[in-house]
């Protein structure tokens, strides 16, 4: 459904908002090793993330990434626009060009449904919530 790279730029947000803060920043390094994410591929999301101020960045030897209060107010359809775009809320599922509800393809109006959920989801929840549901439930990122 998404790109490897907004997958890997969800995981990404999703690590910084539970393991770091401005005290504790966590280098592109630690955070590919820990997601197993190729270190060049995700150096490029992350820069990608912090100049849409989604997540935030400090350069020197204590910087890193991290996640301010107000990065942590940011939702997933936040993230998935800024790397994948809103096409994915809005194009038709089968890749037709004349898709709508005028001219339905075969499975618009299902899609239609699933798309307003999901879009819904991405963007009633915030990265902060989601991060202390996963702390919760002790899920792995």
């Amino acid at each position: 459904m998404f790109s490897k790279s907004c997958q890997y730029g969800i995981r990404a947000v999703l690590f910084l908002a539970v393991y770091s803060s401005a005290e504790k920043r966590l280098g592109v390094t630690e955070i590919a090793n820990k997601l197993e994410i190729p270190k060049h591929f995700l150096a490029k999301i992350l820069q990608q993330l912090a100049k849409e101020n989604l997540i935030s960045s400090s350069r020197g030897p204590s910087g890193g990434f991290y996640l301010n209060k107000k990065n942590r107010k940011s939702n997933l359809k936040d993230i998935i626009e800024a790397i994948d775009g809103s096409q994915i809320f809005t194009d038709c599922i089968l890749g037709l060009k004349e898709c709508s509800s005028e001219k339905p393809c075969p499975l618009h109006f299902q899609a239609f449904g699933i798309k307003e959920g999901l879009n819904y989801q991405f963007e009633h929840q915030t990265i902060g919530e989601m991060a202390e549901k996963i702390v919760r439930t002790n899920l792995s990122i």
